[in-house]
């Protein structure tokens, strides 16, 4: 399944504040024209970021540099204008910049209620996307959340501070804290995946290997470095990203680093990801 990609002309109008914040980066402060954050780009304690929320741009003031969502992703992420196109296209999460006078938009996520999944609404969905019930059961809640003065329902994945990842048909957007899960169970092997429906798609094609290994569900390829320590204590790593311009490269990242990584894509090189072969096996 191919995926329409922005314009730049879109991608420069993307909410800065969101974007950091699905990367993993809150800000410190908020007045009604700013918004400080510690640099993405370095390790500090006073705030020297800044996002202008009238005019949707940043500056860093450690660099002396600045610039719109496009800057910023090749900057941070070490991509090109195509790989960050790419990178925006593929995650629906991301909503476009409203004056601050529309503040509902930059209001966060905030969790209502946890259920185990029952609207007809999200089975269906999981239908849709080959997911057996039980699997989805075994990893997945249901999650009903708020947005300004909208109410939501979505599949949701916890991370390990206790945001969540979450999904439905129309909505793929994250609670803050965001960052990677760890489904440990002490194994000696490590399972490596970007998103939630990888870890459901691997389940269900090959629930003997997820079985027998520990799983880490990166939730976003900006948490590479933050696993780098947690990869390290495993004697066998399987990486299963997708395969696209930003998950190839962190796959050659991860092989090279860890001698114990095995590139797994080759299990699904016809398709972006394991969910689209499980969708299109048969």
């Amino acid at each position: 399944m191919k995926t329409k990609i922005i314009t730049c002309r879109s991608a420069r109008n993307f909410c800065l504040v969101q974007l950091l914040e699905n990367l993993g980066h809150f800000p410190t402060r908020k007045t009604e024209k700013e918004a400080w954050f510690l640099s993405p780009f370095r390790s500090e304690t006073q705030a020297s970021f800044k996002i202008s929320l009238a005019l949707n741009r940043w500056y860093d003031h450690g660099m002396g540099k600045g610039g719109n969502s496009i800057d910023l992703l090749t900057q941070l992420l070490n991509f090109s204008v195509k790989e960050v196109l790419a990178y925006l296209s593929n995650d629906l999460s991301f909503s476009f910049h409203q004056p601050p006078t529309q503040i509902e938009t930059l209001m966060k996520t905030q969790i209502v209620e946890t259920l185990t999944i029952n609207h007809p609404a999200l089975i269906q969905y999981l239908k849709s996307r080959k997911i057996p019930f039980a699997i989805a059961k075994k990893y997945l809640k249901e999650i009903h959340f708020r947005r300004g003065s909208k109410t939501f329902f979505a599949l949701g994945l916890e991370n390990h501070l206790g945001g969540w990842e979450l999904r439905n048909k129309f909505q793929k957007t994250s609670s803050s804290p965001k960052s990677y899960t760890h489904l440990k169970e002490d194994k000696t092997q490590l399972v490596v995946l970007e998103g939630m429906f990888d870890l459901l798609s691997l389940a269900t094609m090959n629930p003997i290997l997820v079985y027998e290994s520990d799983v880490l569900i990166l939730n976003s390829i900006a948490f590479l470095k933050d696993v780098e320590n947690l990869i390290s204590e495993y004697s066998a790593v399987r990486l299963y990203l997708d395969n696209d311009n930003a998950g190839n490269s962190a796959t050659k990242i991860l092989v090279k680093q860890f001698g114990q990584s095995i590139d797994c894509s080759d299990e699904y090189k016809k398709y972006k990801d394991l969910n689209e072969k499980l969708m299109l096996w048969n």
